[in-house]
Protein backbone atom coordinates (compact mmCIF):
# COMPACT_ATOMS: atom_id res chain seq x y z
CA UNK A 1 0.00 0.00 0.00
CA UNK A 2 1.16 3.37 -0.99
CA UNK A 3 2.16 5.74 1.76
CA UNK A 4 -0.03 8.75 0.95
CA UNK A 5 -3.62 6.43 1.01
CA UNK A 6 -4.76 5.41 4.83
CA UNK A 7 -6.04 1.97 3.59
CA UNK A 8 -6.35 -0.47 1.16
CA UNK A 9 -9.66 0.19 0.67
CA UNK A 10 -9.12 4.14 -0.27
CA UNK A 11 -5.99 3.10 -2.38
CA UNK A 12 -8.41 0.40 -4.61
CA UNK A 13 -10.62 3.34 -4.60
CA UNK A 14 -8.39 5.47 -5.98
CA UNK A 15 -7.05 3.10 -8.72
CA UNK A 16 -10.61 2.16 -9.74
CA UNK A 17 -11.57 5.98 -9.92
CA UNK A 18 -8.47 6.39 -12.19
CA UNK A 19 -8.90 3.54 -14.66
CA UNK A 20 -12.85 4.42 -15.02
CA UNK A 21 -11.85 7.44 -16.14
CA UNK A 22 -9.12 6.22 -18.36
CA UNK A 23 -12.16 4.51 -20.17
CA UNK A 24 -14.54 7.47 -19.93
CA UNK A 25 -12.85 10.35 -21.21
CA UNK A 26 -16.36 12.33 -19.97
CA UNK A 27 -15.80 10.83 -16.90
CA UNK A 28 -11.74 12.63 -16.81
CA UNK A 29 -13.40 15.67 -18.18
CA UNK A 30 -15.72 16.22 -15.16
CA UNK A 31 -13.11 15.47 -12.86
CA UNK A 32 -10.75 17.92 -13.96
CA UNK A 33 -8.21 15.38 -15.66
CA UNK A 34 -7.47 16.66 -18.72
CA UNK A 35 -5.63 13.76 -20.29
CA UNK A 36 -8.93 12.96 -22.44
CA UNK A 37 -9.99 16.02 -23.11
CA UNK A 38 -9.57 15.54 -26.94
CA UNK A 39 -11.93 12.27 -26.89
CA UNK A 40 -15.20 10.53 -26.24
CA UNK A 41 -16.61 7.74 -24.82
CA UNK A 42 -17.03 4.23 -26.69
CA UNK A 43 -21.00 3.30 -26.09
CA UNK A 44 -20.27 0.47 -28.29
CA UNK A 45 -20.99 -2.82 -26.55
CA UNK A 46 -17.45 -3.84 -26.18
CA UNK A 47 -16.30 -0.21 -24.66
CA UNK A 48 -19.36 -0.34 -21.94
CA UNK A 49 -18.37 -4.25 -21.44
CA UNK A 50 -14.68 -3.18 -20.58
CA UNK A 51 -16.18 -0.55 -18.14
CA UNK A 52 -17.94 -3.30 -16.46
CA UNK A 53 -15.12 -6.13 -16.31
CA UNK A 54 -13.11 -3.06 -14.13
CA UNK A 55 -15.95 -3.09 -12.20
CA UNK A 56 -15.92 -6.68 -11.64
CA UNK A 57 -12.33 -7.10 -11.03
CA UNK A 58 -12.43 -4.19 -8.56
CA UNK A 59 -15.38 -5.68 -6.67
CA UNK A 60 -13.32 -8.99 -6.28
CA UNK A 61 -10.14 -7.34 -5.00
CA UNK A 62 -12.78 -5.03 -2.44
CA UNK A 63 -14.06 -8.61 -1.30
CA UNK A 64 -10.26 -9.61 0.11
CA UNK A 65 -10.11 -6.48 1.57
CA UNK A 66 -10.70 -5.74 5.57
CA UNK A 67 -12.01 -2.11 7.05
CA UNK A 68 -9.58 -0.72 9.44
CA UNK A 69 -11.97 1.58 11.30
CA UNK A 70 -15.79 3.04 10.92
CA UNK A 71 -14.57 5.39 8.23
CA UNK A 72 -13.54 2.46 6.43
CA UNK A 73 -16.18 0.66 6.33
CA UNK A 74 -18.47 2.50 5.67
CA UNK A 75 -16.13 3.45 2.32
CA UNK A 76 -16.01 -0.18 1.35
CA UNK A 77 -19.92 -0.62 1.95
CA UNK A 78 -20.37 2.19 -0.07
CA UNK A 79 -18.46 1.06 -3.11
CA UNK A 80 -19.30 -1.99 -2.90
CA UNK A 81 -23.32 -1.26 -3.28
CA UNK A 82 -22.64 1.33 -6.35
CA UNK A 83 -20.79 -1.19 -8.14
CA UNK A 84 -23.21 -4.49 -7.42
CA UNK A 85 -25.55 -2.01 -8.39
CA UNK A 86 -24.28 -0.91 -11.78
CA UNK A 87 -23.40 -4.66 -12.63
CA UNK A 88 -27.00 -5.33 -12.16
CA UNK A 89 -28.23 -2.32 -14.50
CA UNK A 90 -25.45 -3.71 -17.20
CA UNK A 91 -25.81 -7.48 -16.98
CA UNK A 92 -29.49 -6.25 -17.50
CA UNK A 93 -29.21 -4.46 -20.20
CA UNK A 94 -31.31 -1.92 -18.34
CA UNK A 95 -28.02 0.71 -18.16
CA UNK A 96 -28.25 0.65 -22.53
CA UNK A 97 -32.17 0.95 -22.82
CA UNK A 98 -33.39 3.52 -20.90
CA UNK A 99 -31.85 6.87 -21.58
CA UNK A 100 -34.04 10.15 -22.10
CA UNK A 101 -33.31 13.87 -22.41
CA UNK A 102 -31.66 14.37 -19.33
CA UNK A 103 -29.44 10.81 -18.65
CA UNK A 104 -28.17 9.44 -22.52
CA UNK A 105 -25.16 9.72 -24.38
CA UNK A 106 -26.38 12.53 -26.42
CA UNK A 107 -26.87 14.76 -23.26
CA UNK A 108 -23.30 14.10 -22.38
CA UNK A 109 -21.55 14.27 -25.13
CA UNK A 110 -23.11 17.93 -25.13
CA UNK A 111 -22.90 19.24 -21.53
CA UNK A 112 -19.10 17.69 -21.42
CA UNK A 113 -18.37 20.75 -23.89
CA UNK A 114 -19.61 22.98 -20.98
CA UNK A 115 -17.05 22.07 -18.68
CA UNK A 116 -14.01 22.22 -20.36
CA UNK A 117 -11.23 24.93 -19.91
CA UNK A 118 -11.10 27.70 -23.19
CA UNK A 119 -8.65 29.77 -22.39
CA UNK A 120 -5.71 28.33 -24.06
CA UNK A 121 -4.14 27.16 -27.50
CA UNK A 122 -4.14 23.41 -26.20
CA UNK A 123 -7.50 23.88 -24.73
CA UNK A 124 -9.19 24.75 -27.98
CA UNK A 125 -7.09 22.15 -29.96
CA UNK A 126 -8.65 19.94 -27.16
CA UNK A 127 -12.43 21.15 -28.14
CA UNK A 128 -12.05 21.13 -31.84
CA UNK A 129 -10.69 17.71 -31.23
CA UNK A 130 -13.35 16.24 -29.42
CA UNK A 131 -16.20 17.96 -31.61
CA UNK A 132 -14.35 16.03 -34.48
CA UNK A 133 -14.83 12.77 -31.88
CA UNK A 134 -18.73 13.22 -31.88
CA UNK A 135 -19.28 11.67 -35.43
CA UNK A 136 -17.64 8.25 -33.78
CA UNK A 137 -19.15 8.54 -30.46
CA UNK A 138 -22.76 8.76 -31.67
CA UNK A 139 -22.11 5.58 -34.16
CA UNK A 140 -20.65 3.81 -31.06
CA UNK A 141 -24.07 4.59 -29.63
CA UNK A 142 -26.10 3.61 -31.98
CA UNK A 143 -24.53 0.28 -32.80
CA UNK A 144 -25.52 -0.57 -29.30
CA UNK A 145 -29.37 0.31 -29.37
CA UNK A 146 -29.63 -1.22 -32.45
CA UNK A 147 -27.95 -4.88 -32.00
CA UNK A 148 -30.20 -4.66 -28.57
CA UNK A 149 -33.39 -4.34 -30.17
CA UNK A 150 -32.80 -7.33 -32.54
CA UNK A 151 -32.07 -8.60 -29.38
CA UNK A 152 -35.55 -7.88 -27.61
CA UNK A 153 -34.05 -5.08 -25.63
CA UNK A 154 -35.69 -1.69 -26.84
CA UNK A 155 -36.08 1.52 -25.58
CA UNK A 156 -39.57 3.47 -25.47
CA UNK A 157 -40.74 4.97 -28.80
CA UNK A 158 -41.49 7.92 -26.90
CA UNK A 159 -37.84 8.41 -25.74
CA UNK A 160 -36.56 7.83 -29.07
CA UNK A 161 -38.94 10.85 -30.49
CA UNK A 162 -37.51 12.62 -27.31
CA UNK A 163 -33.75 12.18 -27.93
CA UNK A 164 -34.04 13.12 -32.00
CA UNK A 165 -36.10 16.34 -30.93
CA UNK A 166 -32.90 17.00 -28.85
CA UNK A 167 -30.59 16.19 -31.86
CA UNK A 168 -32.26 18.08 -33.90
CA UNK A 169 -32.28 21.23 -31.77
CA UNK A 170 -28.20 20.51 -31.11
CA UNK A 171 -27.68 20.43 -35.18
CA UNK A 172 -29.01 23.68 -35.62
CA UNK A 173 -26.09 25.86 -33.66
CA UNK A 174 -25.19 24.19 -30.65
CA UNK A 175 -21.37 23.49 -31.43
CA UNK A 176 -21.02 26.63 -33.63
CA UNK A 177 -22.22 28.94 -30.78
CA UNK A 178 -19.72 27.06 -28.18
CA UNK A 179 -17.34 28.11 -31.17
CA UNK A 180 -18.08 31.06 -31.59
CA UNK A 181 -18.00 32.42 -27.55
CA UNK A 182 -14.63 30.94 -27.91
CA UNK A 183 -13.60 32.96 -31.32
CA UNK A 184 -16.07 35.49 -31.96
CA UNK A 185 -13.89 36.19 -35.01
CA UNK A 186 -14.29 33.64 -36.89
CA UNK A 187 -10.60 33.28 -37.41
CA UNK A 188 -10.43 29.37 -36.17
CA UNK A 189 -11.64 27.82 -39.07
CA UNK A 190 -10.98 24.11 -37.90
CA UNK A 191 -12.84 24.88 -35.04
CA UNK A 192 -16.15 26.27 -37.20
CA UNK A 193 -15.26 23.01 -39.14
CA UNK A 194 -15.78 20.83 -36.03
CA UNK A 195 -18.75 21.69 -35.21
CA UNK A 196 -19.93 21.84 -38.45
CA UNK A 197 -19.13 18.07 -38.75
CA UNK A 198 -20.72 17.20 -35.15
CA UNK A 199 -23.79 19.30 -36.17
CA UNK A 200 -23.64 17.43 -38.79
CA UNK A 201 -23.60 14.32 -37.08
CA UNK A 202 -26.80 15.39 -34.97
CA UNK A 203 -28.78 15.81 -38.16
CA UNK A 204 -28.04 12.32 -38.93
CA UNK A 205 -28.21 10.78 -35.79
CA UNK A 206 -31.78 12.28 -35.44
CA UNK A 207 -32.61 10.81 -38.71
CA UNK A 208 -31.73 7.41 -38.09
CA UNK A 209 -33.57 7.29 -34.75
CA UNK A 210 -36.66 8.00 -36.35
CA UNK A 211 -35.97 6.40 -39.66
CA UNK A 212 -34.36 3.42 -38.55
CA UNK A 213 -34.05 2.65 -34.56
CA UNK A 214 -37.96 3.90 -34.11
CA UNK A 215 -39.30 1.17 -36.27
CA UNK A 216 -37.74 -1.40 -33.82
CA UNK A 217 -38.61 1.10 -30.55
CA UNK A 218 -41.02 -0.54 -27.78
CA UNK A 219 -45.08 0.89 -28.03
CA UNK A 220 -45.36 0.44 -24.33
CA UNK A 221 -44.09 3.50 -22.17
CA UNK A 222 -44.17 1.82 -18.69
CA UNK A 223 -41.62 -0.55 -17.42
CA UNK A 224 -43.46 -3.06 -15.22
CA UNK A 225 -43.21 -3.98 -11.47
CA UNK A 226 -39.81 -6.07 -11.83
CA UNK A 227 -38.01 -3.74 -14.01
CA UNK A 228 -38.94 -0.79 -11.61
CA UNK A 229 -37.95 -2.20 -8.62
CA UNK A 230 -34.66 -3.06 -9.65
CA UNK A 231 -34.18 1.08 -11.32
CA UNK A 232 -35.71 2.85 -7.90
CA UNK A 233 -33.12 0.13 -5.43
CA UNK A 234 -30.54 1.80 -7.81
CA UNK A 235 -32.06 5.59 -7.35
CA UNK A 236 -32.24 5.48 -3.78
CA UNK A 237 -30.31 2.76 -2.35
CA UNK A 238 -33.66 1.22 -0.40
CA UNK A 239 -35.37 -1.55 -0.82
CA UNK A 240 -39.16 0.23 -1.40
CA UNK A 241 -42.51 -1.49 -0.55
CA UNK A 242 -43.85 0.20 -3.85
CA UNK A 243 -47.77 0.47 -3.29
CA UNK A 244 -47.19 1.08 0.03
CA UNK A 245 -45.14 4.04 -1.21
CA UNK A 246 -47.53 5.19 -3.77
CA UNK A 247 -50.05 5.32 -0.89
CA UNK A 248 -47.44 7.69 1.19
CA UNK A 249 -47.34 10.04 -1.79
CA UNK A 250 -50.96 10.39 -2.45
CA UNK A 251 -51.77 10.93 1.42
CA UNK A 252 -48.33 13.52 1.30
CA UNK A 253 -49.98 15.34 -1.86
CA UNK A 254 -53.31 15.81 -0.01
CA UNK A 255 -51.03 17.42 2.96
CA UNK A 256 -49.71 19.72 0.90
CA UNK A 257 -52.77 20.76 -0.81
CA UNK A 258 -54.29 21.71 2.51
CA UNK A 259 -52.09 24.28 2.86
CA UNK A 260 -51.48 25.67 -0.60
CA UNK A 261 -55.67 26.12 -0.32
CA UNK A 262 -55.11 27.97 3.29
CA UNK A 263 -52.08 30.41 1.45
CA UNK A 264 -53.89 30.66 -1.94
CA UNK A 265 -56.76 32.56 -0.09
CA UNK A 266 -54.15 35.24 1.09
CA UNK A 267 -52.96 35.54 -2.72
CA UNK A 268 -56.36 35.58 -4.71
CA UNK A 269 -59.28 35.03 -1.78
CA UNK A 270 -62.03 34.02 -4.90
CA UNK A 271 -60.03 31.66 -6.45
CA UNK A 272 -61.66 28.57 -7.83
CA UNK A 273 -58.36 26.42 -8.17
CA UNK A 274 -54.68 26.38 -7.55
CA UNK A 275 -53.75 26.71 -11.00
CA UNK A 276 -55.81 30.22 -11.16
CA UNK A 277 -53.78 31.43 -8.56
CA UNK A 278 -50.42 30.05 -10.26
CA UNK A 279 -51.20 31.98 -13.26
CA UNK A 280 -52.10 34.84 -10.79
CA UNK A 281 -48.62 35.03 -9.65
CA UNK A 282 -47.23 34.63 -12.95
CA UNK A 283 -48.56 38.01 -13.99
CA UNK A 284 -47.84 39.52 -10.52
CA UNK A 285 -44.85 42.13 -11.48
CA UNK A 286 -43.21 41.71 -7.52
CA UNK A 287 -42.55 38.37 -8.78
CA UNK A 288 -40.96 39.13 -12.31
CA UNK A 289 -37.53 39.40 -13.37
CA UNK A 290 -37.25 40.87 -17.02
CA UNK A 291 -33.82 39.63 -19.04
CA UNK A 292 -31.99 37.06 -18.57
CA UNK A 293 -28.75 38.91 -17.20
CA UNK A 294 -31.00 40.14 -14.55
CA UNK A 295 -32.18 36.98 -13.66
CA UNK A 296 -28.64 36.03 -13.42
CA UNK A 297 -27.79 38.72 -11.23
CA UNK A 298 -30.61 37.42 -8.63
CA UNK A 299 -29.68 33.86 -8.70
CA UNK A 300 -26.14 34.93 -8.35
CA UNK A 301 -26.80 37.33 -5.16
CA UNK A 302 -29.12 34.60 -3.84
CA UNK A 303 -26.76 31.99 -3.95
CA UNK A 304 -24.05 34.60 -1.78
CA UNK A 305 -26.93 35.80 0.65
CA UNK A 306 -27.63 31.72 1.36
CA UNK A 307 -24.07 31.28 2.28
CA UNK A 308 -23.81 34.56 4.31
CA UNK A 309 -26.93 33.92 6.26
CA UNK A 310 -26.37 29.88 7.05
CA UNK A 311 -22.37 29.79 7.52
CA UNK A 312 -21.36 29.44 11.03
CA UNK A 313 -25.20 28.91 12.40
CA UNK A 314 -26.87 26.38 10.67
CA UNK A 315 -24.07 24.55 8.75
CA UNK A 316 -19.89 25.15 8.92
CA UNK A 317 -19.12 26.16 5.07
CA UNK A 318 -15.65 25.91 3.67
CA UNK A 319 -14.32 28.56 2.22
CA UNK A 320 -13.06 26.86 -0.02
CA UNK A 321 -16.83 26.16 -1.40
CA UNK A 322 -18.06 29.17 -1.18
CA UNK A 323 -18.38 29.84 -5.07
CA UNK A 324 -21.41 28.35 -6.60
CA UNK A 325 -21.87 30.07 -10.11
CA UNK A 326 -24.88 30.39 -11.71
CA UNK A 327 -25.55 30.07 -15.45
CA UNK A 328 -28.16 29.49 -18.49
CA UNK A 329 -28.36 25.77 -19.56
CA UNK A 330 -27.90 25.71 -23.16
CA UNK A 331 -30.58 24.79 -25.55
CA UNK A 332 -31.68 21.42 -25.78
CA UNK A 333 -31.14 20.73 -22.20
CA UNK A 334 -34.34 19.39 -20.22
CA UNK A 335 -37.07 21.77 -18.77
CA UNK A 336 -35.62 21.61 -15.61
CA UNK A 337 -32.85 23.26 -13.50
CA UNK A 338 -30.04 21.54 -12.76
CA UNK A 339 -26.45 21.48 -10.82
CA UNK A 340 -22.54 20.23 -11.81
CA UNK A 341 -20.46 19.26 -9.36
CA UNK A 342 -17.30 21.46 -8.83
CA UNK A 343 -13.76 19.26 -10.41
CA UNK A 344 -11.60 17.27 -8.34
CA UNK A 345 -9.23 20.35 -7.52
CA UNK A 346 -12.62 22.59 -6.89
CA UNK A 347 -10.47 24.60 -9.91
CA UNK A 348 -13.98 24.69 -11.65
CA UNK A 349 -16.41 25.50 -9.26
CA UNK A 350 -20.08 23.80 -8.89
CA UNK A 351 -22.63 25.19 -11.24
CA UNK A 352 -26.10 25.67 -10.90
CA UNK A 353 -27.96 26.37 -14.46
CA UNK A 354 -31.50 27.47 -15.45
CA UNK A 355 -32.78 26.73 -18.50
CA UNK A 356 -35.01 29.71 -19.76
CA UNK A 357 -36.66 27.45 -22.58
CA UNK A 358 -36.45 30.78 -24.85
CA UNK A 359 -38.71 32.94 -21.83
CA UNK A 360 -37.01 36.50 -21.28
CA UNK A 361 -39.29 36.92 -17.86
CA UNK A 362 -39.03 34.66 -15.30
CA UNK A 363 -41.51 34.36 -11.95
CA UNK A 364 -39.32 34.21 -9.27
CA UNK A 365 -41.71 32.92 -7.15
CA UNK A 366 -41.22 29.76 -7.93
CA UNK A 367 -37.45 30.12 -7.94
CA UNK A 368 -36.77 30.92 -5.18
CA UNK A 369 -37.20 27.33 -3.50
CA UNK A 370 -35.63 26.11 -6.40
CA UNK A 371 -32.32 27.70 -6.02
CA UNK A 372 -32.01 26.67 -2.34
CA UNK A 373 -32.50 23.06 -3.52
CA UNK A 374 -29.78 23.95 -6.24
CA UNK A 375 -27.17 25.56 -4.59
CA UNK A 376 -27.25 26.49 -0.60
CA UNK A 377 -28.18 24.77 1.48
CA UNK A 378 -28.65 22.13 -1.10
CA UNK A 379 -27.12 20.22 -3.94
CA UNK A 380 -23.98 22.43 -3.80
CA UNK A 381 -23.31 22.43 -0.25
CA UNK A 382 -23.79 18.39 -0.45
CA UNK A 383 -21.44 17.61 -3.43
CA UNK A 384 -18.79 20.39 -2.51
CA UNK A 385 -18.54 19.64 0.80
CA UNK A 386 -18.00 15.76 0.16
CA UNK A 387 -15.57 16.92 -2.83
CA UNK A 388 -12.85 18.47 0.02
CA UNK A 389 -13.87 15.64 2.95
CA UNK A 390 -10.24 14.18 1.26
CA UNK A 391 -9.34 12.98 4.65
CA UNK A 392 -12.45 11.09 5.77
CA UNK A 393 -13.81 10.07 2.07
CA UNK A 394 -12.28 7.59 -0.45
CA UNK A 395 -11.95 9.38 -4.01
CA UNK A 396 -14.54 7.04 -5.44
CA UNK A 397 -17.23 8.77 -2.53
CA UNK A 398 -16.18 11.99 -3.33
CA UNK A 399 -15.83 11.90 -7.32
CA UNK A 400 -18.02 8.79 -8.63
CA UNK A 401 -20.51 8.78 -6.02
CA UNK A 402 -24.11 10.60 -6.51
CA UNK A 403 -27.43 8.40 -5.24
CA UNK A 404 -30.64 10.44 -6.05
CA UNK A 405 -32.28 9.28 -2.46
CA UNK A 406 -29.14 10.69 -0.83
CA UNK A 407 -28.36 13.31 -2.74
CA UNK A 408 -31.85 14.71 -4.57
CA UNK A 409 -33.70 13.95 -0.86
CA UNK A 410 -30.58 16.35 0.93
CA UNK A 411 -31.63 19.06 -1.10
CA UNK A 412 -35.41 18.66 -0.94
CA UNK A 413 -34.53 18.62 2.89
CA UNK A 414 -32.86 21.41 2.54
CA UNK A 415 -36.11 23.28 1.01
CA UNK A 416 -38.07 22.29 3.49
CA UNK A 417 -35.41 23.31 6.01
CA UNK A 418 -35.90 26.89 4.53
CA UNK A 419 -39.56 26.64 5.24
CA UNK A 420 -38.42 25.94 8.91
CA UNK A 421 -36.24 29.24 9.22
CA UNK A 422 -39.65 31.70 7.69
CA UNK A 423 -37.74 32.06 4.27
CA UNK A 424 -40.86 31.68 2.60
CA UNK A 425 -43.24 33.96 4.74
CA UNK A 426 -43.73 36.06 1.78
CA UNK A 427 -47.56 34.42 0.37
CA UNK A 428 -45.89 34.02 -3.36
CA UNK A 429 -43.15 32.38 -2.25
CA UNK A 430 -44.80 29.94 0.04
CA UNK A 431 -46.86 28.96 -2.67
CA UNK A 432 -43.95 28.41 -4.99
CA UNK A 433 -42.11 26.37 -2.01
CA UNK A 434 -46.03 24.52 -1.72
CA UNK A 435 -45.91 24.04 -5.79
CA UNK A 436 -41.95 22.72 -5.44
CA UNK A 437 -43.33 20.31 -3.17
CA UNK A 438 -46.38 19.21 -5.03
CA UNK A 439 -44.48 17.88 -7.76
CA UNK A 440 -42.33 15.80 -5.70
CA UNK A 441 -44.85 14.42 -4.02
CA UNK A 442 -47.06 13.60 -7.68
CA UNK A 443 -44.18 12.81 -9.10
CA UNK A 444 -44.38 9.48 -5.93
CA UNK A 445 -47.61 8.95 -7.50
CA UNK A 446 -47.69 9.04 -10.76
CA UNK A 447 -44.15 7.89 -11.47
CA UNK A 448 -45.24 4.35 -9.94
CA UNK A 449 -48.80 4.59 -11.00
CA UNK A 450 -47.74 4.69 -14.53
CA UNK A 451 -45.10 2.35 -14.56
CA UNK A 452 -47.19 -0.07 -12.27
CA UNK A 453 -50.34 0.33 -13.72
CA UNK A 454 -52.06 2.31 -10.84
CA UNK A 455 -55.77 4.12 -11.38
CA UNK A 456 -56.14 7.55 -10.34
CA UNK A 457 -59.04 8.38 -7.57
CA UNK A 458 -60.67 9.08 -10.96
CA UNK A 459 -60.41 5.37 -11.75
CA UNK A 460 -58.09 6.62 -15.43
CA UNK A 461 -55.04 4.70 -15.41
CA UNK A 462 -52.13 6.63 -14.59
CA UNK A 463 -50.52 6.74 -18.03
CA UNK A 464 -48.90 10.49 -19.99
CA UNK A 465 -52.02 12.16 -20.52
CA UNK A 466 -53.46 11.57 -17.16
CA UNK A 467 -49.80 12.10 -15.35
CA UNK A 468 -49.68 15.64 -17.32
CA UNK A 469 -52.72 16.65 -16.53
CA UNK A 470 -52.04 16.27 -12.75
CA UNK A 471 -48.25 17.92 -13.03
CA UNK A 472 -50.14 21.20 -14.66
CA UNK A 473 -53.19 21.19 -12.02
CA UNK A 474 -51.84 20.28 -8.76
CA UNK A 475 -47.79 20.96 -9.33
CA UNK A 476 -48.38 24.05 -10.82
CA UNK A 477 -46.01 23.84 -13.54
CA UNK A 478 -46.36 24.74 -16.87
CA UNK A 479 -47.52 22.88 -19.81
CA UNK A 480 -43.82 22.21 -21.70
CA UNK A 481 -41.80 21.85 -18.45
CA UNK A 482 -44.88 18.74 -17.40
CA UNK A 483 -44.15 17.52 -21.14
CA UNK A 484 -40.70 17.10 -20.53
CA UNK A 485 -41.60 15.59 -17.24
CA UNK A 486 -43.68 12.71 -18.40
CA UNK A 487 -41.64 12.00 -20.55
CA UNK A 488 -38.36 11.98 -17.88
CA UNK A 489 -40.29 9.86 -15.83
CA UNK A 490 -41.45 7.02 -18.11
CA UNK A 491 -37.59 7.01 -19.65
CA UNK A 492 -35.95 7.37 -16.10
CA UNK A 493 -38.39 4.67 -14.03
CA UNK A 494 -37.38 5.15 -10.01
CA UNK A 495 -35.47 8.74 -10.18
CA UNK A 496 -38.08 10.47 -9.49
CA UNK A 497 -39.14 9.15 -6.55
CA UNK A 498 -35.87 9.34 -4.94
CA UNK A 499 -36.66 13.41 -4.16
CA UNK A 500 -39.73 12.69 -1.54
CA UNK A 501 -38.31 9.27 -0.65
CA UNK A 502 -35.22 10.64 0.47
CA UNK A 503 -36.81 13.88 2.40
CA UNK A 504 -38.71 11.35 4.25
CA UNK A 505 -35.51 9.52 5.72
CA UNK A 506 -33.77 12.97 6.26
CA UNK A 507 -36.51 14.08 7.97
CA UNK A 508 -37.72 10.96 9.94
CA UNK A 509 -34.16 10.36 10.97
CA UNK A 510 -33.16 14.09 12.28
CA UNK A 511 -36.48 13.64 14.06
CA UNK A 512 -35.81 10.05 15.76
CA UNK A 513 -31.76 11.48 16.55
CA UNK A 514 -33.78 14.62 18.15
CA UNK A 515 -35.74 12.63 20.33
CA UNK A 516 -33.03 9.55 21.50
CA UNK A 517 -30.42 12.77 22.30
CA UNK A 518 -32.53 15.21 23.62
CA UNK A 519 -30.79 18.06 24.83
CA UNK A 520 -27.32 16.59 23.63
CA UNK A 521 -28.95 17.29 20.17
CA UNK A 522 -27.26 19.75 18.20
CA UNK A 523 -28.76 21.14 14.51
CA UNK A 524 -25.62 21.96 13.06
CA UNK A 525 -23.53 19.22 14.30
CA UNK A 526 -26.24 17.16 12.88
CA UNK A 527 -25.83 19.11 9.48
CA UNK A 528 -22.04 18.93 9.35
CA UNK A 529 -21.39 15.45 10.29
CA UNK A 530 -23.60 13.60 7.88
CA UNK A 531 -22.96 16.29 5.12
CA UNK A 532 -19.04 14.95 5.92
CA UNK A 533 -20.11 11.51 5.94
CA UNK A 534 -20.81 11.43 2.27
CA UNK A 535 -22.88 9.77 0.03
CA UNK A 536 -24.72 6.36 0.80
CA UNK A 537 -27.89 4.57 0.13
CA UNK A 538 -31.07 5.62 2.11
CA UNK A 539 -30.92 2.18 3.62
CA UNK A 540 -27.55 2.98 4.98
CA UNK A 541 -28.29 6.63 5.84
CA UNK A 542 -31.00 5.81 7.62
CA UNK A 543 -29.44 3.01 10.15
CA UNK A 544 -26.20 5.39 10.70
CA UNK A 545 -28.10 8.49 11.87
CA UNK A 546 -29.98 5.71 14.26
CA UNK A 547 -26.80 5.07 16.02
CA UNK A 548 -25.41 8.85 15.78
CA UNK A 549 -24.44 9.76 19.37
CA UNK A 550 -24.23 13.60 18.52
CA UNK A 551 -20.44 14.66 17.98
Amino acid sequence: MANNFRSAIFELSDDYVTKSAQLSPIAATSLGIPAGNHELDDFSLAGTQRSADLTQRTLGALSMLDPIDEIDSIAKAVLQERMKSSLALHDSRERHILWNVIASPVSRIRQVFELMPKQTASDIEAITARMHAIAGAHDSWCSTIEELAHDGKRTAKRQVVAIAEQLNTFSKGAYSNIATKIDPAGKNTELAAAAKAAEASCAKTSEWLKDTYLLLANTADAVGEERYALWSRFFTGANLNLKATYEWGLEDLARIHDRMWKVAAKIKPNATSLREVADHLEQDERYLIHGEENLLKKLSGFIDESVRSLDGVYFDIDNRIKNCEARLAPQGAAAAPYYMGPSEDLSRPGTTWYPTLGKTTFGWWHIASTWYHEAVPGHHLQVATVAVEKERLSRFQRSSTFISGHGEGWALYAERFMDELGAFDDPGLEMGYLSAQALRATRVVIDIGMHLGYTNAAGELWDAQTGFRALVDQALINEDFARSEIDRYLGWPGQAIAYKVGERVWMRSREDAKQRLGGKFDLKNFHNYFLKLGPMGLDALEATIATWQGN
